[in-house]
Formats: C-alpha cells, sequence, structure tokens
C-alpha cells in the first residue's frame, strides 16, 4: 500500500560566499595571484587600471564595494587592498631559474641526427614516452601499438629498438633506460676503459642483484677480485647518476615550479613576528561602461536597460563574494598560522627540532575555533620562510609518543634520534632494528621494534643487511 507523508528535514546550504572562500583558503600564493587574475578576466564589470585623473568636478563619486546595495544606483565603484599599498614594492624571493626542458634538449640533438622523417617521427615519439626521471618504462610493443593507433605511424618493435638506442646516445648520459641496471651500464661504457671499469662493468652485466643486496663476499669470490678491487669498482658506480632527467628542469612540469612562501616569520629582538607579505588584493574598479548602464537604468523605465542594470548587479554580487572570501581567506590563514607559532613558539625561536612539540590539526582547530577541514586546507600546499628555512606546513604537525619519563615527544624528534642512531653507526656492523630499540631506549625514548621499522621506512634507511658497507 502506498503512504503519502510530509517530513522536515533541516540542511544546511553553503553560500556563494561561503564556497568561494573554500575554495581559496586551498591555494598557495601563486594559484591565488592566478586566480583573481582569472576572475578579472572572466567578470566583464570589474576593471584592474586605475582610473585616470579628471577634474575636480568631473570625477565621479567613488564608493566601496562594500557599499554596494541592491537597489542603489551608483556611478562607479572602487575597492582597494586595505593591507597592501600599491606604491610600496613587493617584497623579492629569490626563485630558481629556468633551465632548458628535458624533452627539449632531447628534442634539439634528435634534430641533429640523419634520420628519415619516419624514423624522426619514431624517435621522437620515444622521447615523449620518457618519465620525469629519463626512463622508458614501457614495453616496445605498447609504443609500437600507441604509434600505430594515435600517430597513424606503422613501424614494427625492431626499429623502435633501433630508434631507442639512438636515443640513448644523447645526453645526459643514460637517458631512455629501461631499468636502473641499463642506465648505470649506458653511463659506464662512456668512461675510459680502465681495470676498476672492467669490473665494474662485470659487475653490472653479470651481478646486478648481489650488487643491489650488498653481497660483497659473493661478487668477490665469484670474480675472484680483492676486497680492495671490488671498492675501486663500486666507486666508480656510485658516481653514476640514477636519474639522468633530474638534470634538467623540465619548465613544463610541476616539478619547475618554484616554491613562494605564503608566510614570513622574522626573529626580531627576541620576537616572533609573522607577516603574509606577498598578500593584496588587486585594485579593483567597476568599468565605466557598465557604471553607466546602472546610472541610465536608474533614470530610465525601458526594459532592456533594467535587464542589462540586472546583470551588472549580478556581476557586481559575484564581484562582491570574491573579494570578500578572498579577506576571509587571509584571515583565516593569518589566525591558523599564527595558533601555530604560538603553539610552537620555543621551536620557532631556534629551529631545534627536539623543541618540536607533538602537534595534530584538532590542536590548532581547538585554538581557532575553525573546522579541523579548515585547518586540513590552509596547511595543504602553504609554505612559510622561517629565519632557518623554509619549510611546509605539514612539517610541523606530527603525533607524540611517551618517554621513559612520561613525558610526551613529537615523532618528529624520535626520528632525528633514529637518524642520528644509523648515521653514527659502525657500517660495517650496521644495527638491526633490535638493537636500534635498545639503542633509543638508552637514549631515553619507549619505541617498539615495529614503530622502528615504520620510522625507518618514512626516513627511507634501508635494512642493516643493505647498510653494509665493505
Amino acid at each position: 500500500m502506498l503512504k503519502q507523508g510530509l517530513e522536515l528535514k533541516q540542511t544546511q546550504k553553503l553560500s556563494p560566499l561561503q564556497i568561494q572562500t573554500i575554495k581559496l583558503i586551498e591555494l598557495p600564493i601563486q594559484e591565488l595571484e592566478q586566480r583573481i587574475r582569472k576572475e578579472l578576466e572572466e567578470n566583464p564589470v570589474l576593471d584592474e587600471d586605475a582610473p585616470k585623473e579628471k577634474e575636480e568636478d568631473e570625477a565621479p563619486r567613488e564608493v566601496s564595494l562594500s557599499e554596494y546595495k541592491e537597489d542603489d544606483s551608483i556611478p562607479s565603484y572602487r575597492l582597494r587592498s586595505d593591507n597592501y599599498n600599491t606604491k610600496d614594492e613587493r617584497p623579492q624571493y629569490s626563485t630558481f631559474s629556468v633551465k632548458e626542458s628535458f624533452t627539449q634538449s632531447l628534442q634539439e640533438q634528435l634534430g641533429y641526427r640523419n634520420l628519415t622523417e619516419h624514423q624522426y617521427a619514431v624517435a621522437s615519439f620515444i622521447i615523449g614516452s620518457l618519465d620525469d626521471d629519463g626512463y622508458l618504462r614501457r614495453s616496445l610493443d605498447s609504443i609500437v601499438d600507441d604509434l600505430s593507433f594515435r600517430a597513424n605511424i606503422e613501424t614494427d618493435e625492431q626499429e623502435v629498438a633501433d630508434m631507442l638506442k639512438i636515443v640513448q646516445e644523447f645526453e645526459p648520459a643514460g637517458v631512455g633506460a629501461r631499468d636502473l641496471r641499463e642506465c648505470l651500464l649506458l653511463q659506464i661504457r662512456l668512461l675510459k676503459k680502465t681495470p676498476e671499469v672492467d669490473n665494474a662493468v662485470r659487475i653490472l652485466k653479470n651481478y646486478f642483484n648481489e650488487f643491489t643486496n650488498k653481497h660483497f663476499q659473493k661478487i668477490m669470490t665469484r670474480m675472484n677480485i680483492s676486497e680492495d678491487e671490488l671498492k675501486a669498482a663500486m666507486s666508480k658506480i656510485l658516481k653514476l647518476n640514477p636519474s639522468p632527467g633530474g638534470q634538467i628542469d623540465d619548465s613544463y612540469t610541476d616539478q619547475a615550479q618554484q616554491i613562494i612562501p605564503d608566510f614570513l616569520l622574522e626573529l626580531k629582538d627576541g620576537e616572533l613576528i609573522l607577516s603574509m607579505p606577498r598578500f593584496s588584493v588587486p585594485e579593483l574598479r567597476v568599468n565605466r561602461k557598465y557604471a553607466d548602464i546602472l546610472i541610465e537604468a536608474a533614470n530610465s523605465s525601458e526594459r532592456e536597460k533594467k535587464e542589462a542594470a540586472a546583470f551588472v548587479k549580478k556581476k557586481l554580487d559575484s564581484a562582491k563574494w570574491f573579494v570578500e572570501a578572498i579577506k576571509q581567506r587571509h584571515n583565516t590563514l593569518s589566525n591558523t598560522m599564527q595558533a601555530i607559532v604560538d603553539y610552537q613558539h620555543d621551536y620557532f625561536v631556534d629551529g631545534d627540532e627536539t623543541h618540536l612539540k607533538p602537534m595534530v590539526l584538532k590542536d590548532i582547530a581547538e585554538k581557532t575555533g575553525f573546522d579541523i577541514s579548515t585547518i586540513s586546507r590552509v596547511v595543504n600546499s602553504k609554505y612559510i620562510e622561517t629565519h632557518f628555512g623554509i619549510y611546509p606546513l605539514k612539517y610541523f604537525f606530527s603525533e607524540g609518543l611517551e618517554n621513559q619519563e612520561g613525558e610526551e615527544v613529537s615523532t618528529r624528534e624520535l626520528k632525528k634520534a633514529l637518524q642520528e642512531c644509523v648515521d653514527n653507526e659502525d657500517k660495517h656492523k650496521p644495527l638491526t632494528d633490535d638493537e636500534l630499540v635498545e639503542v633509543m631506549t638508552s637514549k631515553g625514548y619507549k619505541v617498539a621494534r615495529r614503530t622502528i621499522a615504520k620510522y625507518r621506512d618514512q626516513l627511507g634507511i634501508p635494512k642493516a643487511r643493505l647498510r653494509k658497507e665493505l
């Protein structure tokens, strides 16, 4: 039997301003500036250029965008950022120079080869298939298929292999390798022939697994070489570059994007001073043409002019929300970062990691009154410049564990202590995880073996057997 009834539900709908603010909070400073530029381009009522000088009797009355009301007929609107003087110079940041694109460099080298148009197309496709580190991690048959279906180029695996060999002759040495072993072999074969180089080639060709697993005794026995000869060969291998593509910045990838800090923290006379030096709202004003539409509509009963005025007012509302969202973003970021600085005050004074207190998103949410999700958005992709370096905000958050005195210490401090243990160990007899537990315990840290293993993996520290040296 079909029943009908009314059910009352209470739902919360975000306002356009809240939606704008949430989106802007997530953006780092570079993307915020791009977003502002996009708004200027897409909202026709906004004009960034400062108005030209007028005679006093011609100058329209300037009204802040915040004064706009739905029923106002305003000849001109103007908004100026309250916290940034356009006459002031923006702070300068050191940025990385953009080098030649990795792909461009290879394509340029390809142009010097005497190839047919067909061969050039195949080789060029191979270059475009390389990963950022310079490796080709796709099978040759998949490249043959892609060339056929995507580029309408008929070829076979042998021709692709031949063109790959040509690419592998390019600089930087090792580019186009299918794996680490091939990458190292491509490089070491360019070195002058010496006994050390010959042994290094033999190791990479015939005993690569033993080499990566540091089974040195097996290598010496099977190659019938001494420990000194093995050390000499290994020194040649260890000088090779396992990531040839990393030598050239690719200006078309995210990796080449410069990091510009959103916050600046300075220590002046023992006091921590936090600022957001790059933050500013561009000077915005209503384009004169659209201001005239409002004036005409106020004095007219024509339907078309009223509709035009409604369009302008709709865009004005959008501008109001956008500018207000930028201001709220600034306040949210500023309050959150100040709470982090206050919470980690001792650490920010000297940069000593042992002073970094355990801190999670909830701690800052409680101090600021913001939601945890808001704190997460603030922390994501943001950086701060301090007197001891530039750090992502995520760096200052960590869980905590107790030491033997029952005091809570951050996992950051524990990891630093673990790293020091490994750095100071005898590399001929590296410490096992169980031995690391004993050393950490002697330093006053209560940690289980599984915790050591987890932190070791997070720090990129191999197992004891793989840390062994001759």
